[in-house]
C-alpha cells in the first residue's frame, strides 16, 4: 500500500508540473510546438521501454482507426487547447478546470453513449457547473472576456478527454496499456510535427536551446511518459477508481508549483471554485449502496 500510494502521490506532483511547464513553454515555442515537444519525448521514452521488452509484437493488428481518433482525442486536440488556454489563464487555474473531466465524462455517456444517469449525479454536475462559474471570477456573459476565452478552451480539453475515454473503453478494451500509450503518443507526434510545419519551423531550433530541452524533457519524460506508467500502475495494483483519486491532488500540486515557481496568486474564488467541482465530482461518482435483501428461511 506504500508503493501505491506513493505512486499516486507521485503523480499528482508530476502532473501538477505539466501546467506549470506548459506555462513556461507556450511562449517561446506557441501552442502546437509544445504539443509537438510533449508527444516526442513521452513517445522516445516510451518506444525505449518496448524495445528494452522486446514486445514488438503487440503492434500488430492494432486497431488503426480508433488510435488515430483516440490520439486526437486523448493526446494532440486537448493539449493543444490546454496550452492555449494557458496564453489567457494561470496553470493553476487551469489545472482546476481540468479537474471536471469526470463531470463531463458523465455527460458525455449521457449524450453520446446512452449510459444511465442517477439523480445524485445530476447533482454532482450542477455542482461542478456552479464551480465554474466562480472559477470564472467574470462576467458569465461577457464571452469576449480573456479569462472565459482560456475557460473555454479548457473546458474543450476536458471535454476531448471525456470523450477519448468512453472511446478506449468501449473500442480498445482489448489493446494493452503499453500498446495504447505508445501508439497513440506516436501518431500525436507525427499529427503535431505537421501542425508545426504550417504554423512555425523556427521552433525545431528553439526546442535544442538548453532551458526549453530541460521544460520539455520534465513535460514529456516525466507528465507524458513516466506519468502514463504510475497511472496504469494505480490502476492494475490498485483500482480504476483509486487511480482517479489523482483528480483530486493534481489541482492542489499545481496550485503550489504555481505559487512557488511562477508566483502565482491563489484567490479565494479559485479555492471556492474548486471546492465545488470536487464536491461535484465527488457526488457524481458517488456509487449508489447495493440493498441487502434478508434471506427467507423456510420450516
Amino acid at each position: 500500500m506504500v508503493r501505491l500510494y506513493g505512486a499516486l502521490f507521485t503523480l499528482s506532483l508530476i502532473w501538477g508540473t505539466s501546467f506549470l511547464f506548459i506555462k513556461l513553454l507556450v511562449d517561446p515555442l506557441g501552442a502546437w510546438g509544445v504539443v509537438f515537444g510533449r508527444c516526442l519525448f513521452g513517445t522516445v521514452l516510451l518506444l525505449l521501454i518496448v524495445a528494452f521488452r522486446k514486445d514488438w509484437k503487440g503492434f500488430k493488428g492494432l486497431p488503426l482507426g480508433m488510435i488515430i481518433l483516440v490520439s486526437l482525442l486523448n493526446n494532440a486536440i486537448p493539449w493543444y487547447l490546454i496550452a492555449l488556454s494557458e496564453t489567457k489563464i494561470t496553470s493553476s487555474y487551469a489545472s482546476l478546470i481540468n479537474a471536471t473531466t469526470p463531470i463531463w465524462t458523465l455527460i458525455i455517456g449521457f449524450i453520446l453513449f446512452q449510459n444511465k444517469l442517477r439523480l445524485f449525479q445530476w447533482l454532482g454536475i450542477a455542482l461542478g457547473f456552479f464551480g465554474i462559474i466562480i472559477l470564472s471570477g467574470v462576467d458569465v456573459t461577457n464571452i469576449m472576456d480573456q479569462s472565459v476565452v482560456g475557460l473555454i478552451t479548457m473546458v474543450g480539453a476536458t471535454l476531448c478527454y471525456g470523450f477519448s475515454t468512453h472511446l478506449t473503453k468501449k473500442y480498445l478494451i482489448n489493446v494493452s496499456v503499453t500498446m495504447i500509450s505508445v501508439s497513440t503518443l506516436t501518431v500525436s507526434t507525427i499529427f503535431s510535427f505537421i501542425m508545426v510545419l504550417f504554423t512555425d519551423t523556427s521552433i525545431f531550433t528553439m526546442m535544442l536551446e538548453p532551458s526549453i530541452f530541460g521544460a520539455l524533457v520534465g513535460l514529456g519524460v516525466f507528465g507524458s511518459g513516466i506519468a502514463y506508467l504510475l497511472y496504469y500502475y494505480c490502476i492494475q495494483k490498485g483500482s480504476p477508481e483509486f487511480a482517479s483519486l489523482v483528480t483530486y491532488l493534481v489541482p492542489i500540486s499545481a496550485m503550489l508549483w504555481g505559487a512557488i515557481i511562477l508566483k502565482e496568486e491563489i484567490h479565494l474564488s479559485m479555492i471556492t471554485g474548486f471546492i465545488f467541482i470536487l464536491g461535484g465530482v465527488y457526488v457524481s461518482s458517488k456509487k449508489p449502496k447495493e440493498k441487502k435483501f434478508p434471506i427467507s428461511k423456510t420450516a
